[in-house]
């Protein structure tokens, strides 16, 4: 079975302030691009860089999860260390990913120049951050999804097949 981590790093969600609603709108956005069937390994948990590292490594080698998305935690105020606890944990940092999704944000809010999402490979799992507004989300996920299934086909992960109606993968010919 394929194995999909989610994440929403929020102090207010986690201590049920705020109804979590990032994270849902991952699940649900992912749902609506994949065909391939996959169960959701999911986390809320506060902005504390040693608990978002150590989610991130049991989803990883634990649960062994192909693709890992956060939400949350990539802004500049001092509690936002989503970032910070990817690249502790990861073997290869994937800058193109965060590049592409500032420029993505960018057509729709001038402050995506203060966003700091990334992405990185951890063994045979890609993770991606994405910030916590769900509008947001989904505009970053639609500008990066179609080489998710690729990427995760080099580092030896599951197939993943798209629904070609809603997004379309990209894979080079062979």
């Amino acid at each position: 079975m394929i194995k999909i981590g989610v994440i929403n790093v929020s102090d207010r969600a986690s201590a049920g302030i705020y109804e979590d609603i990032p994270g849902k709108a991952v699940v649900e956005t992912l749902k609506e691009y994949l065909i391939s069937e996959f169960e959701t390994v999911y986390r809320v948990i506060p902005d504390e860089q040693n608990l978002i590292s150590q989610t991130l490594i049991e989803m990883a080698d634990e649960h062994n999860c192909c693709l890992i998305v956060t939400t949350g935690g990539t802004g500049p105020a001092l509690r936002d260390v989503t970032p910070e606890a990817t690249e502790a944990v990861c073997q290869k940092m994937m800058p193109g990913f965060g590049e592409l999704m500032r420029i993505e944000s960018l057509k729709y809010v001038p402050t995506a120049i203060l966003s700091r999402q990334t992405a990185g490979i951890r063994n045979h799992s890609l993770i991606i951050n994405l910030p916590g507004k769900p509008k947001a989300i989904r505009q970053c996920l639609d500008a990066v999804f179609p080489a998710v299934p690729y990427c995760i086909d080099l580092i030896e992960g599951p197939y993943l097949v798209c629904n070609q109606e809603v997004m379309k993968e990209f894979r080079p010919k062979s």
